[in-house]
């Protein structure tokens, strides 16, 4: 096998998680062809938030200077009563982030974020992205690994010494390898719908959440039966509204049908502007939350899995893209520090993940508790979050927002 094939990385999947892997392979001298099954990339979903874990590894990769005139730096993040409007708390970001967590926080549209990094992934002579190509076969072989795929209609395959598999809750990859391993996880349906709608700051609705929200931050809405997360994107020109409930399955893809009165009905008791800011923001699209059990990740003769392909979560420590940004830039700086030995670069990022990754799955199930508490508990965490300084509540979040990848192969 030729120097080059022997260090070529095939990725399926050009989302965030994808694109990250792409770039960071190349950068440390890998060939790298991406398999994508969209014929076109297109962001799912509306809204992203992108912490300073994440921004910093697309400012190591080029990416965060082409994104930043696009997103918003919000100034913090406020938690508020649903019912009364009461501000509980904030979180301090703007410059305070950066010059906490050494990188700054966005609130982004994904197609902005996807277009940064297929932008930057387009100035790749050794990046090959191939769209409208399905991942069809994968074999594994003493020296390499063949990947087959389809687009229009005819058979495409790739051969390099690492697959990566980076194509999301529904993964073929991961499909492919469960029918040859079962210690690969499944994706499960979470019991929780995400509600988004998309809005201009100077429409009906967008005039609604500026008199009971801030333009410049990232705002939460506590109730016990929803929250409401909406935060500015594309420069403040629009804002993006997610409102998270209890529902029952739907279609088995990024968005489906749901009753609207199943978030009207979680929404009992809210103020009414808030009630008039859901209403004005409609028609809203669900999307059902899956979430991938937590079981094997690599196979040591070149497979990964990362980003939701590997652990799709719950998004409610808003932490879904930047694990995969995470996930893509470790492991190729792992691959990169064990040349001669994948096996062990691959068990050593699957050892050095995991931890992380378990503690953000339940930081995310606390915020979720603590944001849908009702009755005593919800007294109990007024009182907790009115007694915590701001910096106190920063400081919480230094585990998460200062992570660096350096830091953590030291470990």
């Amino acid at each position: 096998m030729s120097e080059t094939r022997s260090r070529q990385v095939v990725i399926a999947g050009a989302g965030i998680a994808g694109l990250t892997a792409a770039l960071a392979f190349a950068e440390r001298g890998h060939p790298v062809t991406v398999f994508e099954q969209a014929r076109q990339l297109e962001a799912a979903g509306a809204g992203i938030q992108l912490s300073p874990n994440a921004t910093r590894i697309l400012g190591q990769l080029g990416v965060l200077e082409r994104l930043l005139p696009h997103a918003v730096r919000p100034e913090a993040v406020v938690l508020k009563d649903a019912a009364a409007l009461r501000e509980l708390a904030r979180v301090p970001l703007g410059r305070a982030a950066e010059s906490r967590w050494g990188a700054p926080y966005l609130a982004a549209h994904r197609a902005d974020v996807q277009a940064a990094l297929t932008a930057q992934v387009a100035e790749r002579p050794d990046v090959e992205l191939v769209t409208g190509a399905r991942v069809t076969g994968v074999a594994t072989g003493p020296q390499d690994i063949a990947v087959t795929a389809e687009a229009d209609g005819r058979t495409i395959e790739a051969r390099g010494q690492l697959l990566v598999g980076a194509d999301g809750v529904w993964s073929s990859v991961r499909e492919k390898l469960a029918g040859k391993e079962p210690s690969f996880g499944k994706s499960r349906f979470s019991g929780e719908l995400a509600w988004r709608a998309t809005v201009a700051a100077e429409s009906a609705a967008g005039e609604a959440f500026a008199a009971i929200g801030a333009a410049d931050c990232v705002t939460t809405f506590l109730h016990p039966g929803f929250h409401l997360v909406a935060y500015p994107v594309s420069q403040g020109s629009a804002v993006n509204l997610a409102a998270f409930t209890r529902g029952e399955r739907i279609a088995e893809g990024w968005s489906g049908h749901a009753d609207p009165a199943i978030l009207s009905g979680a929404m009992r008791g809210t103020a009414p502007a808030l009630a008039r800011l859901v209403a004005l923001a409609g028609p809203w699209t669900a999307f059902p939350i899956h979430t991938v059990e937590q079981q094997r990740w690599t196979m040591p003769d070149g497979i990964a899995l990362i980003g939701d392909a590997a652990h799709a979560m719950t998004p409610f420590a808003a932490q879904g893209a930047a694990m995969g940004i995470e996930d893509a830039a470790m492991l190729a700086g792992l691959i990169a520090d064990f040349p001669a030995d994948l096996r062990q670069g691959l068990a050593t990022w699957e050892k050095l993940r995991r931890p992380r990754i378990e503690k953000v799955i339940r930081r995310g199930a606390l915020n979720r508790l603590a944001w849908h508490a009702r009755g005593p508990v919800a007294v109990a965490r007024n009182l907790v979050l009115a007694t915590r300084p701001a910096d106190k509540l920063a400081a919480d979040l230094d585990w998460l927002y200062g992570w660096e990848q350096r830091k953590a192969v030291r470990r």
